[in-house]
């Protein structure tokens, strides 16, 4: 009886196996039990796997010999993409790749040279070991491609190639699914959205641009945009429209355009100085007076809800680097790095998805913004100062000799100040109830009040635009201090604003994601580093020996007897 019972227990589970397997191919689930459910993608990233029908291939640039923090990162974006894989439709193939495993320096050379075009870059990394600092080259970036069409992605929006770029492994984890996914999104929709400079007031020139408009140029249309020239056909086709740092008055009809612009839902992102003041005429002069620029565009930030001040802020708690001489060796200038309070690096709004998890965004001669009363419009403050700081109205004169003044510091005690704002919503016509500029004769359909539409506005001319070598004229990386040799947040913020503005999915939403890394305390690693080796390595043997000595003497006291 007991034989049968046991042979219909084992037909049962046998039986229980077989169904489940069964119903595992057509009922699919993943659990995940990590306290922050660092396994678990959002539903807008499933959707977009289950409902792609193209194949996938994601190139991942790193492997070989890594830090111990790269190494972090490629484990997790082993697992991110695990789960892509897992909820696709299509088949995604993951490959991890050295691009310069057994090659020589010329053959790496080219190598490099080749995936910079693709818009896959190196980083030249100070890693940290006992014996002091060594450089290592690693590409901190990985490749989506499909059906012809692919879409680099930087792990990291912004790394410190100093040594500290361990404190930001924690942010580009929480960072991947939203990078990956917004890559993936791109790749497989085939959309290229337009987006343009203005050039028609003095706004910086291509080269100033031209690491901006080279990131951009990878996923979206980008081009120069003369308002005075350009129709209502091409107005229409644009997606986004970028002014930054004019340095010209804004005629009626180039503010009509943008008007009409507006009022059809588009998205402006304005970069202005309301102050003009340049390091560069500070130097070999006893100073400059600073003065308001007049950009005639007052009353249209006016009714969309903004205002940039006529003042610059000084930050002596949070501000960037300058070069100054500090004398003639050998007929040669000495220069030092000294800190330069009216270059104040903006810290972003950590509950705005848009800037979260940026790095501070390096300003120059900043001013503040403030809201106007607009029902219709929702604002939001995205970039701001240190509590330390003072504003300055213009006119004001300025000269590089305030770098040796004592400062009191109970005069920079003061609120954060605003210098960058979002406005989102419908907003009001410039042009309700007033005549047609008299250089317009083609016929815009102009409403009172617009579709939903997007703006940023950011009191400084400045955060985009790329520094120049002063020995070849290339331009450097945007958001890279070449004298510092620090990288600011100034390109991430660019590349968030536009992934933004043009995403009607809102993926940014998934830059919210949160994930804990308990990460090891190295001062006490260092410490305590003998303890722990002999706690792991001498401590299991002593107890191996232990147990052998006592399992001998009481055999041999068991069976003496």
């Amino acid at each position: 009886m007991k034989l049968k019972h046991k042979w219909i227990n084992l037909i049962i589970f046998i039986t229980a196996l077989v169904i489940i397997n069964i119903l595992g191919q057509y009922v699919f689930y993943r659990f995940d039990f990590t306290a922050d459910k660092r396994f678990t993608l959002s539903d807008k990233t499933k959707t977009l796997l289950q409902q792609n029908e193209k194949p996938v291939i994601i190139t991942v640039f790193l492997a070989g010999e890594l830090p111990p923090a790269f190494k972090r990162l490629q484990a997790a974006v082993s697992d991110i993409l695990s789960d892509y894989k897992a909820y696709a439709q299509k088949e995604v193939k993951v490959v991890f790749v050295d691009p310069l495993a057994g090659l020589n320096q010329a053959d790496q050379d080219t190598v490099i040279n080749n995936l910079y075009e693709r818009g896959i870059e190196a980083t030249n990394l100070s890693v940290k070991t006992e014996s002091g600092l060594t450089q290592k080259l690693v590409f901190p970036m990985a490749m989506v491609e499909s059906e012809g069409k692919e879409f680099p992605i930087k792990l990291f929006q912004n790394l410190d190639t100093r040594g500290n770029y361990e404190d930001n492994i924690n942010r580009a984890i929480e960072n991947l699914e939203y990078i990956f996914t917004s890559g993936l999104k791109k790749v497989i929709s085939g959309d290229n959205p337009r987006i343009g400079f203005s050039e028609s007031n003095g706004e910086l020139s291509d080269l100033q641009l031209a690491d901006a408009i080279h990131t951009l140029s990878n996923s979206y249309l980008v081009g120069r945009i003369d308002l005075n020239s350009i129709d209502k056909a091409g107005l229409d086709k644009l997606k986004m429209l970028i002014i930054a740092k004019p340095k010209k008055p804004f005629t009626e009809a180039e503010k009509y355009k943008i008007n009409y612009f507006v009022m059809n839902g588009g998205r402006v992102l304005w970069s202005i100085d309301q102050v003009n003041a340049e390091l560069d005429s500070l130097r070999g002069r006893s100073g400059q007076m600073a003065i308001n620029s007049n950009l005639n565009l007052d009353d249209m930030l006016f009714m969309y809800g903004a205002r940039v001040n006529y003042d610059i802020i000084a930050d002596p708690a949070n501000s960037a680097e300058i070069p100054v001489s500090t004398g003639v060796v050998g007929g040669q200038n000495q220069m030092q790095l000294v800190p330069w309070i009216y270059y104040p690096i903006l810290l972003p709004d950590t509950a705005v998805s848009v800037v979260k998890k940026l790095d501070g965004v390096k300003s120059e001669f900043p001013s503040t913004v403030d809201t106007i009363g607009v029902k219709s419009v929702k604002k939001s403050y995205i970039l701001g100062t240190s509590p330390y700081n003072k504003v300055y109205n213009v006119p004001k004169l300025f000269s590089l000799q305030m770098v040796g003044e004592q400062l009191d510091p109970r005069s920079f005690q003061s609120k954060p100040q605003h210098v960058g704002l979002m406005l989102e919503g419908n907003f009001l016509s410039v042009f309700a109830g007033r005549p047609l500029p008299a250089t317009i004769t083609q016929a815009y359909t102009l409403a009172n009040i617009s579709k939903p539409a997007k703006m940023i506005v950011i009191g400084d001319g400045d955060i985009f635009k790329n520094q120049v070598s002063e020995q070849n004229g290339t331009p450097f990386p945007l958001g890279f201090d070449r004298y510092s040799q620090r990288t600011f947040g100034n390109k991430a913020l660019l590349l968030n604003i536009v992934d933004y503005f043009t995403d009607n999915d809102n993926l940014i939403a998934l830059r919210n994601k949160e994930v804990k890394i308990r990460l090891l305390d190295k001062a006490k690693i260092k410490l305590e580093k003998i303890k722990w080796q002999f706690i792991n390595v001498v401590a299991p043997l002593l107890l191996l020996i232990f147990f052998a000595i006592f399992q001998h003497y009481y055999r041999k006291y068991k069976y003496a007897k």
